[in-house]
């Protein structure tokens, strides 16, 4: 009972971040389009290079516990296949295990380098946006990865959502 509505809140945490992932990498396509259109006439969209980086990272970051959660990550399948299941099952749990601690490093070090961004007032070049959400927000994704390794650990071979 307690994994069934563990499931389906990570579920609507992941397929919302990965909607936001789809507008960033939608208006990251935008931004570029325009870019190079104005660019045909001798003109520049300001700040491009600016939202570029900001959409980018978050388009990267939030679509990352979407990709975690159908598997979707390149495997090595060549070298699982000639094991023996247990060992199978022994290097899968101790992949997930040095995962789940390096998606916690990430997610923390993010928010600590977005507390200090916030408290030096680091901001984009030209536009002058803020940096520190965007690493808090990357953090959150960590984050989300990390309660979605920790389902695939209890749930071996099965996928917390179906591509």
């Amino acid at each position: 009972m307690f994994w069934r509505g563990y499931a389906k809140i990570i579920r609507a945490i992941v397929l919302t971040l990965a909607a936001f992932s789809g507008l960033c990498l939608l208006s990251l396509i935008a931004v570029t389009c325009v870019d190079i259109v104005l660019r045909r006439f001798q003109l520049a969209l300001p700040g491009a290079v600016d939202l570029a980086q900001v959409l980018g990272c978050l388009c990267v970051a939030t679509a990352l516990p979407y990709t975690t959660s159908v598997k979707g990550h390149i495997a090595v399948e060549f070298f699982f296949r000639h094991l023996p299941r247990s060992w199978r099952v022994f290097f899968d749990t101790c992949t997930r295990l040095l995962s789940i601690a390096l998606f916690a490093a990430l997610s923390w070090q993010s928010f600590a380098h977005g507390i200090t961004l916030k408290q030096t007032n680091k901001m984009t070049m030209t536009l002058n946006i803020p940096w520190f959400w965007v690493l808090w927000i990357m953090g959150v994704a960590f984050a989300i990865v990390i309660l979605i390794k920790v389902y695939h650990l209890t749930h071996p071979g099965k996928e917390l959502i179906r591509p």
